[in-house]
């Protein structure tokens, strides 16, 4: 983002008390008339960027996605989404990233509530390079947009530069015909090597990166259900009304069996993200197991 705003003085980063977590201090220090410091006031920092944006600036709002889609979530429905002030609220350290601080850091409803706002934009990139892509397009994006992203590194999903970022458009990691796993976020690197996991016990997977969220790939999912016959989802996220209640609406009128992989009706157990994901079955090893369940029955 820096080096697009050296280019660009209407690109705006706003923070509150996150530069470090979001990685903003080169940012601030490079380019400080292009930088609003709002100390711990979501709610605020929600408004300065909505008006920023009104007048024309191209606003990227960072911090903690636990509190803008929680504690500010008024200001995100009416300062953004309904008002179509188009700024980037950029979440970090989503899902449960926080993994040791527990349910209050936690973002697990993200997907649940924001979907159902009109006008608003939902993306979870899946790797620095899907990432790197997306704030490039959304400096010019025309609506408000939520991005959710971690917090420590994760594995590359792509290889090299040669895919296409295109907002409600999935991408195919792998085909299959045997089943589908279809996941977003850092759950697609998972889902990815469940699938070349599978490919060795001989069931074909087709792996889906459904990173855009909203605008959502109908097509792709209706596609994948017609040709390979069964769906399992994978989500960093409740099990209630994210991706995988999004799959069961889309395949409602032909439907196939599908199975949800993510967050049960609990407050999440404590541990790094990485014991997390395996305590929920979130990881390579779990989505195999899953899978293979599935199928067998």
């Amino acid at each position: 983002m820096l080096e697009l705003a050296r280019e660009d003085k209407d690109i705006i980063a706003v923070t509150t008390d996150a530069r470090g977590s979001v990685t903003l201090g080169d940012y601030a220090n490079a380019l400080p008339e292009q930088f609003v410091e709002c100390g711990i006031a979501e709610q605020d920092a929600v408004g300065i960027s909505a008006g920023l944006a009104h007048s024309g600036k191209k606003v990227f709002c960072c911090g903690p996605a636990c509190f803008y889609v929680a504690r500010s979530l008024e200001q995100v429905k009416v300062d953004l989404a309904y008002s179509e002030n188009p700024v980037t609220i950029l979440g970090v350290s989503g899902g449960v990233a926080y993994g040791a601080l527990g349910a209050t850091h936690h973002s697990l409803h993200d997907i649940a509530v924001l979907r159902t706002f009109p006008g608003m934009t939902v993306c979870l990139p899946s790797d620095w390079r899907f990432t790197k892509k997306l704030v490039k397009l959304l400096v010019d994006y025309d609506k408000p947009c939520y991005v959710r992203v971690g917090r420590a590194a994760i594995p590359d999903v792509y290889a090299d530069d040669n895919f296409e970022v295109t907002p409600g458009k999935a991408i195919q990691i792998l085909d299959g015909s045997d089943v589908t796993i279809v996941a977003a976020g850092e759950t697609v690197y998972h889902a990815w090597q469940a699938g070349l996991q599978l490919k060795e016990q001989g069931i074909k997977a087709r792996v889906l990166d459904c990173s855009w969220i909203k605008p959502f790939d109908s097509e792709a999912i209706l596609k994948a259900a017609k040709e390979t016959g069964r769906i399992v989802t994978v989500e960093e996220h409740s099990k209630f009304g994210g991706l995988g209640a999004m799959v069961c609406e889309t395949v409602s009128e032909n439907p196939v069996p599908v199975r949800i992989l993510g967050i049960p009706d609990e407050n999440a157990v404590h541990g790094t993200n990485t014991e997390i994901f395996h305590h929920y079955g979130l990881d390579a090893e779990g989505i195999v197991k899953a899978t293979l369940s599935f199928i067998a029955h």
